[in-house]
């Protein structure tokens, strides 16, 4: 089993501290060098017109782009699962984990990204912000999505191979499990929901559904789940499966 995670537009950028634990290095830093390279070209204006950002992140970002590059070192880099720092990364809590859970992690866990399409936990990393769903345009690719093509489907699918299974738990939002195609994956795709109850009904709020997709990420992890059924057992933070708004592969966790 593999579960899929988006990443954070919120980075934590303190210096890595090294936890004797061998990082990687991430697979596509090819492409990813072919996209830094046209956001390298964007000034602080056109940076915040593409990504609809503030004045002030446009100018760090465009800060970001110029100092990055495709060597990636434990100087200038941390690991993805310590640098991406939101909400589900909070429910993740990744500094955690123990040698062997980090080793799960790095077989089990994929984190898509628009800069470096698909990530393993210990991949190094430099900050970054590009949202798979913004409109770059690179050499005969419209956006994102037109550049990465089938490159991600391609390799969950090689990863799945790999490890002998044939189920993906998508935790990804709809932006990045758009970039993996999972309707072509041959494979069982479970994704999971999370809602909360509110006004005498459950309805999804995104800050908390952000978050418990962490939470699974860390029970999958911790739990070392194999057989798809036992992600029903997830109970973190007051989750708990609701039958009866579920399908076959489509598992509903609800909280009051």
């Amino acid at each position: 089993m593999i579960a899929i995670l988006s990443p954070a537009k919120k980075l934590d950028e303190s210096p890595y501290e090294h936890f004797g634990f061998e990082l990687s290095q991430a697979r596509m830093l090819n492409e990813a060098e072919v996209l830094m390279g046209v956001l390298k070209k964007k000034n602080p204006k056109e940076i915040a017109q593409l990504m609809d950002l503030s004045p002030n992140l446009a100018e760090m970002n465009f800060e970001r782009n110029q100092e990055w590059t495709k060597e990636h070192d434990e100087k200038n880099s941390k690991p993805a699962i310590l640098t991406f720092n939101g909400e589900a990364y909070q429910g993740l809590k990744a500094a955690e984990f123990s040698p062997s859970d980090l080793q799960y992690a790095q077989d089990h866990l994929r984190i898509l990204s628009g800069l470096y399409g698909v990530l393993r936990p210990l991949d190094l990393i430099q900050p970054y912000r590009l949202e798979m769903g913004r409109a770059l345009k690179t050499k005969g690719k419209k956006n994102l999505y037109d550049f990465w093509g089938d490159e991600i489907l391609n390799t969950l699918s090689d990863d799945l191979e790999e490890i002998g299974s044939r189920v993906l738990v998508n935790l990804a939002s709809n932006e990045y499990a758009k970039a993996a195609k999972l309707k072509n994956l041959d494979a069982r795709v479970i994704t999971c929901e999370f809602k909360e109850h509110k006004n005498g009904t459950y309805k999804p709020i995104m800050v908390f559904a952000k978050k418990a997709r962490g939470l699974m990420s860390r029970f999958i992890i911790q739990n070392k789940i194999e057989i798809p059924e036992h992600l029903k057992a997830f109970d973190l933070e007051d989750y708990v499966f609701n039958p009866r708004m579920s399908s076959e592969d489509n598992f509903v966790f609800t909280r009051n």
